[in-house]
């Protein structure tokens, strides 16, 4: 199936969005398939929650063009058929137990969920144990998850998730990436923001990055990785004095001072493209010298994310 024949979740091109003279999303495109979970990165003030805003029905765009699931949106009046999901943070009944506030919100939709269906989703993110508990007494993490449930209500086939991993402890972002993989693998695309790059990394398939309210990158992650500067590698050998040396006589590539990581006398970092580092690899192992490590030090995305933050802080 090419490009064109994949069913698209989310289809927006040349998307406007202004708050008096603020201007908050400037020509934006979009693109999310069917079964894809797709990331939206960028500093504070960049336009994700206004793009995850338009998404959910909260906002009508100002100029452009928005389709969801197929339909064109042309109005803001409430999230489209087959759309759930939350920005900021999950609306709750404090008052309310966790099985109260769904069973709330499905009359509320008109949802014929009954007492097994709720007990379905808190089953699935992981909150049978506190589901007669009131929400005032609930951390942030576990808000975040009886919100993902609440979305998962409608069974939607497009979720929308503003920074869902906020207050998860280890076993919450388990519970939580785990629902949200095999949500994809079920056909149901994801849009979700985090500012936590390792999170996108174990999720997403594709990412968008925005720099005030413009898309700077839109893609795989490992086209990133390629697109992007050079990036500083933990290389991990055998025999770190011969892998120095063919280090330097490499073409692009160059030693860092790496001071920091000396405590592990094996490794040694390198900042390089794709291409050289391939090089230096190859090199490495045609002298018989074993490569038992290599990654990058800080991630293509989190590089993307802090060489952003770093323009937006300088250049405006």
């Amino acid at each position: 199936m090419g490009l064109m024949d994949t069913p698209r979740a989310v289809r927006a091109r040349g998307i406007t969005k202004y708050f008096g003279d603020v201007v908050a999303l400037d020509g934006v495109d979009l693109d999310v398939t069917q079964g894809q979970i797709h990331g939206l990165v960028g500093p504070n003030g960049a336009g994700k929650t206004t793009l995850l805003g338009l998404l959910l029905g909260l906002a009508a765009a100002d100029g452009g063009r928005l389709e969801i699931l197929g339909t064109p949106v042309e109005r803001a009046l409430a999230a489209p058929d087959g759309v759930a999901g939350f920005v900021d943070a999950p609306g709750l009944y404090p008052s309310l137990t966790a099985r109260q506030n769904l069973a709330a919100l499905a009359a509320l939709r008109g949802l014929a969920t009954g007492a097994a269906g709720i007990d379905d989703v808190l089953g699935e993110v992981g909150l049978t144990e506190v589901a007669d508990d009131r929400t005032r007494g609930f951390s942030l993490g576990m808000r975040q998850r009886l919100g993902l449930a609440a979305a998962l209500l409608t069974r939607p086939r497009l979720l929308v998730l503003d920074e869902p991993s906020n207050g998860l402890d280890p076993s919450g972002k388990r519970q939580v990436h785990g629902v949200l993989h095999r949500l994809a693998a079920d056909g149901t695309a994801v849009v979700l923001s985090s500012h936590r790059m390792d999170d996108l990394e174990a999720l997403c398939s594709e990412v968008t990055i925005l720099a005030t309210g413009r898309v700077v990158f839109s893609g795989p992650l490992g086209k990133l990785a390629a697109e992007n500067r050079e990036l500083d590698y933990r290389l991990r050998t055998c025999d770190p004095r011969t892998a120095r040396r063919i280090a330097g006589d490499t073409t692009g590539i160059r030693i860092v001072d790496d001071s920091g990581v000396r405590q592990d006398p094996d490794v040694l970092v390198v900042r390089a493209l794709v291409p050289a580092l391939d090089e230096l690899v190859a090199q490495v192992v045609r002298s018989g010298v074993a490569v038992r490590e290599l990654a990058p030090v800080v991630s293509p995305l989190e590089a993307a994310f802090l060489a952003l933050t770093e323009h937006q802080e300088t250049g405006r």
